[in-house]
């Protein structure tokens, strides 16, 4: 089975070697048929201490770090990367 991996922004850096990253997605509600955002935080490991708040990262998953990081950093997004050289 594949590895999840999914885009977020980081919005804490305190914890060491741990970032906070909030995910949102839309799916469309089944009954209603209307449109809805979900977020949702991951406790994700970072260990070089490099991503700071307002970074936009993607994340995939992993091997459990601790009873809530399961996920670990795979660098910056690449639809940032190509918006930060047009920015």
């Amino acid at each position: 089975m594949p590895k999840k991996v999914l885009n977020g922004i980081v919005v804490s850096d305190k914890p060491n070697k741990t970032i906070t990253v909030l995910v949102e997605r839309k799916y469309q509600h089944p009954v209603l048929k209307k449109v809805i955002k979900a977020r949702k935080k991951y406790s994700v490991h970072d260990e070089m201490n490099k991503y700071k708040n307002g970074d936009k990262v993607s994340i995939q998953e992993c091997k459990p770090y601790s009873k809530s990081k399961k996920f670990e950093v795979i660098g910056v997004s690449k639809w940032y990367k190509f918006r930060q050289n047009y920015l």
